[in-house]
């Protein structure tokens, strides 16, 4: 058998669009080469921002593209939402050096998809190999595969890497024709709390939805202020730039959808989603004005609304959130995978995991069994 190199590159941006996409595929925007180039081009990732771009990749016996991996260098652990804080103290603690580390994600983003981009799916293991020889060369700690696609944890798990698991709350379309049919599928408490708040939440404001050509540099403008606000409160500091937004619309226009709250034909607030295939992304939310429901109604109920008119399968609402659980969106496992070099501290990381999977596995079932769904129809579990 033939040698297998893979090559590591400074962006994705340094290697073809096409090639890079042929691997990505069509399902998940977070991967393909417009949304990583977009946050390279930014700024958004790069020198000084502790994401460093450092993307693996695969050639095939056609001297193209046949596997690749969005791997960045980490100097801190923001913005990846599996978080792991207490490993890289209890390393460091024990005198190691816990960054830097690589990172296989989709930057700022906790949507599931692959990260094993394979247009030939039997160069998995090679691929990940190289990773690990990432790590080995550099004499680093760590590799971590966040958010991981279902079907990509037994590629891992072959690998020996150890899979963490958490949960996410995601609204299922069962082939409604309508809101109404979605509530319909509800007890009748929670469809008449969910029209009361749907109407309190709009009353004086006008909701519209924008895409493609509709998005101007002045909707950016009010997505970067919405975003701003939000990142204040949150976390401190805003991951992306406001060039992000502006490349996002050049290049990615028709795969986004802008919702808008207006008052008197001026926003006060906006959710920011993606489209995939199947799947509608909520991403971004902001406000200048404290509307109580808002907030949901932006990014839940019209969420469902788009994603039934488009005829999506689902909507991911983003990282934790009990409260979407009265909202119709129930709760579903997300898998990490994480490669530990060390076998002392990979013993006890594995240990913790399988704690924590106990305990993460039985809040899951515990919730899924309070989703508003009627009981009789059989809904909403996970």
């Amino acid at each position: 058998m033939a040698e297998v190199v893979a090559r590591i590159a400074s962006g994705v941006a340094d290697f073809d669009r096409d090639q890079w996409d042929a691997c990505a595929g069509n399902t998940n925007p977070f991967i393909s080469w417009d949304f990583l180039v977009a946050l390279e081009r930014s700024g958004s990732v790069g020198e000084g921002t502790g994401w460093q771009p450092l993307p693996i990749v695969v050639d095939g016996p056609d001297g193209r593209i046949a596997a690749a991996a969005p791997a960045y260098g980490k100097s801190h652990s923001q913005g990846e939402y599996v978080f792991d804080h207490s490993w890289a103290d209890a390393w460091e603690r024990a005198g190691g050096r816990y960054y830097p580390k690589i990172q296989i994600a989709a930057p700022f983003s906790p949507v599931p998809g692959p990260r094993l981009l394979l247009r030939d799916e039997n160069m998995a293991p090679a691929l990940i190999a190289g990773i690990e020889t990432l790590v080995g060369r550099n004499g680093l700690s760590s590799a971590h595969a966040t958010f991981i696609a279902p079907e990509q944890v037994p590629l891992f798990e072959a690998a020996g890497w150890l899979i963490r698991e958490d949960s996410q709350f995601h609204w299922t379309n069962r082939g409604y024709g309508g809101f109404a049919d979605f509530l319909a599928d509800l007890s009748s408490e929670k469809r008449k709390n969910i029209r009361k708040e749907r109407a309190r939440a709009v009353e004086g404001l006008e909701i519209v939805h924008l895409t493609g050509g509709d998005l101007t540099e002045a909707h950016w403008d009010i997505v970067w202020e919405f975003y701003q606000d939000t990142g204040a409160r949150k976390w401190g500091q805003p991951y992306l730039t406001r060039t992000f937004f502006s490349i996002l619309g050049e290049t990615m226009g028709s795969q986004v959808l802008l919702i808008l709250a207006l008052r008197d034909g001026r926003p006060i607030a906006g959710a920011l989603n993606l489209i995939g295939a199947d799947t509608l992304y909520g991403r971004y939310w902001g406000c200048v004005e404290d509307i109580p429901n808002l907030h949901f109604e932006l990014c839940y109920y019209q969420a469902i609304d788009a994603a039934i008119a488009r005829g999506l399968h689902k909507v991911e609402a983003g990282a934790q959130g009990g409260h979407k659980l009265a909202r119709g969106y129930a709760p579903e496992p997300t898998f990490s995978a994480h490669y530990i070099p060390n076998p002392g501290f990979r013993r006890a990381i594995a240990d913790f995991l399988i704690a924590e999977r106990a305990g993460v596995q039985q809040d899951r079932m515990w919730l899924a069994e309070r989703t508003p769904f009627r009981k009789e129809s059989g809904s909403g579990g996970a």
